[in-house]
């Protein structure tokens, strides 16, 4: 999935806080010892292993951060295929300054390539249905912005950025609260009409209360098995959204699709992505 690059100016304080990260008190003194500054270099980032890239954006930014004479072209944009051997980006100028930003560009592409690439592989899995694969708040700490964008390069959704995008009411309020109709019944009295409701369920009895109770937008299908997914969509029939979560692995991806929900929430899209193997060849 391609989709609009972010404006540099809100990627750039994560990006520096890297760079700055890295470089420590002092800068690189491995470069400055042993690259003289007249030393001009093409650098290219390659693919080694299969996949679906993200990250090309910030590891420009991260380049043109250490140095903004670099120029750096993109031969491949976030969001697309990539094979073995395949030419993502050229870098060219001072050796110096491609050498001190290579570990910071490489770091976020890698890590978000891996994201991009699992999410891919989950999405593959909903073929034929309408189901469609979101991601979590389980993310790095400082690092939600770019991990949901590259859920989004893979083909995946984003759930909400933060506790102030939406409402969604969890076991623990349920049971902080009082219960399920006392929850729903707050929202209805004091949410703004701008603001969307989300409320977990584990049981259908359960889900029974909230249709009957109403307030809600979404319903979050905790730790269901197959067949309950499949009641709760039947119970449902169109008049809330339905998002299953819990234990979603890969393997059972296109089994819970089939049922009919229309979310399939993973934290293992960003929590447990491998990073993509990429490398600057100079």
């Amino acid at each position: 999935m391609t989709t609009a690059p972010l404006p540099d100016m809100i990627l750039e304080p994560l990006v520096r806080a890297a760079l700055l990260e890295d470089l420590g008190t002092y800068g690189d003194i491995t470069t400055r010892t042993v690259i003289p500054a007249t030393t001009r270099y093409t650098a290219r980032l390659n693919a080694r292993e299969p996949g679906f890239v993200s990250g090309l954006q910030v590891a420009a930014l991260a380049f043109r951060l250490v140095d903004p004479t670099l120029v750096v072209t993109a031969h491949k944009a976030d969001g697309d295929a990539i094979q073995p051997g395949d030419l993502l980006m050229e870098i060219e100028g001072a050796a110096a300054s491609i050498l001190s930003g290579e570990r910071v560009a490489l770091n976020f592409a890698g890590r978000l390539s891996g994201i991009a690439t699992m999410t891919a592989a989950f999405v593959a899995q909903t073929d034929g249905t309408a189901t469609r694969v979101t991601c979590t708040r389980k993310t790095t700490p400082g690092l939600r912005l770019v991990e949901k964008q590259a859920v989004l390069h893979g083909g995946g959704f984003n759930h909400r950025f933060s506790l102030s995008d939406a409402i969604l009411i969890k076991d623990n309020h349920i049971a902080a609260a009082g219960g399920i109709r006392p929850v729903l019944q707050a929202v209805k009295a004091q949410a703004s009409h701008m603001i969307r409701c989300e409320i977990e369920v584990d049981r259908l009895d359960q889900l029974a209360v909230v249709l009957d109770e109403g307030g809600a937008d979404v319903v979050l299908l905790d730790n269901m098995d197959t067949p309950a997914l499949r009641e709760a969509v039947a119970m449902v029939a169109g008049r809330v959204v339905l998002e299953a979560s819990g234990n979603m692995r890969l393997d059972r991806i296109a089994e819970v699709a089939a049922t009919g929900v229309d979310y399939i929430s993973s934290g293992a899209l960003t929590h447990s992505a491998q990073t993509l193997d990429l490398g600057l060849d100079f």
